[in-house]
């Protein structure tokens, strides 16, 4: 049985630190995103696909169907 991937993440900034709850998008994956307090424009670390894979709370859409996805918090 699939399970419905979750649609809200809480963004973190590294630099500042502030976090925001953001809608993912189900059909693409976020490269940047810009934090609305310090303004610094958020890239995917190395190896992940994208902001919410590396800055947020939950693994993106995508990443979250994958068999075995152990830290997608799904």
């Amino acid at each position: 049985m699939t399970t419905a991937p979750m649609l809200e993440s809480v963004l973190t900034c590294p630099v500042c630190a502030h976090a925001k709850l953001e809608v993912m998008p189900t059909d693409a994956c976020q490269f940047f995103y810009e934090c609305e307090r310090c303004r610094t424009v958020l890239r995917p670390k190395a190896g992940d696909c994208c902001v919410f894979c590396s800055y947020g709370s939950v693994k993106c859409p995508p990443v979250q169907m994958q068999p075995g996805c152990s830290s997608c918090g799904a």
